[in-house]
């Protein structure tokens, strides 16, 4: 069970090849249009000269009692510790036994030194803090390859294994939105992004061009790789997420690091709930504090103005957030109106709200395919505003031609206070 992520590499480090089991399917889940594939034979191996059909997750039940499956493997993530267990049920009674399956069985060793990135919730800033970490060793004259979770949301042969130095990769490789907010501001920083399917290759690979690797973490993911630093975020805008979700707490229990951040606009009870639930399951690791301040480059373009929010597509879908940097800074700058979106929504993107019932005013930004992108534009090009802020890492005109003007919202991690991330990464001087 997956979302074309940790699915995937599961197969690859402990199925694939492997003797005393028969793989029946992946099925797919949280990502649109990932099923209806098949795992091709070129990355099956040997034991799959067909390749493995990839389903809904909807017809997992059926799936088990067709073809008396004996063993269900749960591989997604940023998943209510609750609805885990529902799945288990399901399988459970459907006769089969459910698994999840851990760092042992997964984890690929690196020659070279390997810094993690990940997080307890989708959207509490990784992002930022990876692009932070890779800046610092890269001043310390390190030479730094940065290796992103996986989105493999296209042909997976031709996604075994990505190099990204230039935007010409990411239209090469016909990128999704997705895919271009966590690999352009790696670019934009000299940072050589790989990702893929086959993360051993890809480490391999990787290797070759670093002095250190930065694992770029999605979701609220655990790495792929054997970590020499482990460094995860929690988000006091979501207190108690960090005890609540799959795999997030597992992370938060593996840290060596745990960096609050968003400190500048929670609450302090809630900062406090954080603080208390960090050291009930982890008293070893050390705790940053952060803030992630945000800047807009023409203010005024806001100010007065009918306004649309755009954020993160991941964040709050799976994520669960109702905003994020676009709607702080909307309000921050003086927005007039800020325009409900979900009204104006056609097709797939109609469809995201009728899933994710908790949003409504936001637009996220989808864009898993050309067909989504396409409408996405046309949902942007229906609303009556007279600006769009987007919250997204990227500059969405690369890839659609919203008929607004679009004004961007940045933002970067910012520490407070003692220790700093340059304190605790002197260890790879």
């Amino acid at each position: 069970m997956g979302a074309a992520g940790r699915d995937f590499h599961v197969f690859n480090t402990y199925f694939r090849d492997n003797d005393s089991y028969e793989i029946v399917a992946f099925t797919a889940n949280q990502i649109p249009n990932i099923e209806g594939r098949k795992y091709p034979p070129s990355l099956a191996g040997r034991l799959y000269p067909k390749g493995i059909p990839i389903y809904p997750e909807t017809e997992l039940e059926n799936l088990i009692r067709e073809n008396n499956v004996k063993q269900v493997i749960f591989a997604y993530s940023d998943i209510s510790h609750e609805d885990v267990m529902h799945r288990a049920s399901i399988v459970l009674s459907a006769g089969a036994d459910f698994r999840l399956m851990g760092p042992k069985n997964t984890w690929i060793k690196s020659s070279k030194p390997v810094v993690s990135v990940c997080a307890v919730r989708t959207g509490v800033g990784k992002s930022q803090t990876t692009r932070k970490v890779c800046r610092i060793l890269k001043d310390m004259g390190k030479k730094v390859v940065a290796i992103r979770h996986p989105m493999p949301y296209g042909d997976l042969e031709k996604q075994v294994c990505q190099r990204f130095a230039s935007y010409e990769d990411l239209d090469f490789h016909k990128c999704t939105i997705e895919e271009r907010e966590e690999y352009e501001p790696h670019i934009d920083n000299g940072i050589i992004v790989y990702a893929g399917v086959d993360y051993e290759k890809i480490l391999r690979e990787a290797e070759k061009e670093a002095d250190v690797i930065v694992w770029d973490g999605g979701n609220n993911d655990f790495p792929f790789y054997v970590s020499d630093l482990h460094i995860v975020l929690v988000d006091p805008h979501r207190p108690g997420h960090e005890l609540k979700y799959h795999p997030g707490e597992m992370n938060l229990r593996m840290a060596d690091i745990v960096i609050i951040n968003k400190i500048d606009t929670a609450n302090i009870d809630d900062i406090n709930i954080l603080r208390e639930n960090i050291e009930k399951v982890n008293t070893r690791a050390t705790v940053i504090e952060a803030a992630s301040p945000i800047f807009v480059s023409e203010p005024e373009k806001i100010r007065g103005k009918r306004t649309l929010v755009i954020e993160d597509g991941p964040t709050l879908t799976h994520g669960g957030m109702t905003f994020g940097a676009g709607y702080m800074a909307a309000k921050k700058f003086g927005a007039r109106e800020i325009i409900e979106a979900k009204p104006y929504a056609v097709g797939s993107i109609k469809d995201t709200y009728k899933k994710y019932t908790h949003l409504s005013t936001i637009l996220p930004a989808m864009g898993y395919g050309e067909k989504q992108m396409q409408e996405l534009e046309e949902t942007i090009n229906r609303i009556d505003c007279e600006v769009v802020v987007s919250g997204t890492p990227i500059d969405l005109t690369r890839v659609i031609k919203p008929n607004k003007p679009i004004v961007r919202v940045k933002y970067n991690l910012q520490e407070i206070g003692n220790p700093t991330l340059t304190d605790v990464l002197k260890k790879f001087e």
